[in-house]
């Protein structure tokens, strides 16, 4: 068994152990590999171990990865989310090989898909950034905003929300993200109420290495996992 798999083994294991804290099936939850400086052969590894969604934070990288590894690896199918800010000058990059963005954070943005999805005619599946934090210098629509934007989202005919993602800020000590998960499942839930999300299961994007676990068991339906995966990296990906 390689690095990658064991690691991975033991990811899948401590989600068991979450799930089971908060009454859930762990089957509910899906790991969504980052690839961030990743190499290709490491994912491949990742996807023959059972990973079945590879997250890129850059398109420019992806866009070097996405023709060598594809929507198959040695026919197992991958979809490719794409969980890093998106600029509106790289949406038509990202919307040639993403399937669903975590990201969306802004009228802007999401205008800016509608009118990309319309030309490319398709509908393009959508989570709604929360910037749960608190500080300026991060990414995602203020809480308070959340509600408004997805009723503006929601008249898009080319933009579908699916969901919430949320980035805890780092903590010391993982039991101190919890408020920061919550807040982000309260808000998708309050959309969710007003039947914003289209129809189907309801996605919540919440934690990663660090703080996975404590998601979990606040309701995550996806977590983004990179270094617990994959290991430290701290150069480009090698093609």
């Amino acid at each position: 068994m390689t690095d990658v798999a064991l690691r991975l083994e033991s990811i899948r294991r401590r989600i068991s152990e979450a799930a089971a804290r908060a009454g859930r099936d762990p089957r509910e939850v899906e790991i969504v590999a980052v690839t961030k400086n990743v190499e290709v052969e490491a994912i491949r590894e990742a996807v023959l171990a059972g990973i079945s969604i590879i997250g890129e934070n850059r398109v420019q990288e992806a866009r070097r990865k996405f023709p060598v590894l594809g929507p198959y690896v040695e026919g197992r199918p991958i979809a490719w989310h794409f969980v890093g800010h998106l600029q509106t000058n790289k949406v038509k990059r990202a919307l040639e090989i993403f399937s669903l963005i975590h990201s969306l954070d802004s009228w802007k943005l999401a205008c800016e898909i509608q009118r990309i999805a319309e030309r490319m005619d398709r509908v393009v599946e959508c989570l709604l950034e929360i910037n749960v934090s608190g500080k300026p210098s991060r990414f995602g629509v203020d809480p308070g905003d959340a509600l408004a934007l997805a009723r503006q989202v929601v008249a898009l005919d080319r933009v579908r929300l699916a969901g919430v993602m949320a980035i805890a800020p780092v903590v010391d000590v993982e039991e101190d993200a919890r408020p920061y998960f919550r807040m982000a499942r309260e808000i998708c839930g309050r959309i969710s109420d007003e039947g914003l999300f289209r129809v189907g299961r309801v996605h919540l994007s919440m934690g990663m290495t660090q703080d996975f676990e404590v998601a979990v068991e606040e309701g995550a339906t996806m977590v983004r996992i990179g270094t617990g995966i994959f290991g430290p990296r701290q150069r480009e990906a090698v093609l």
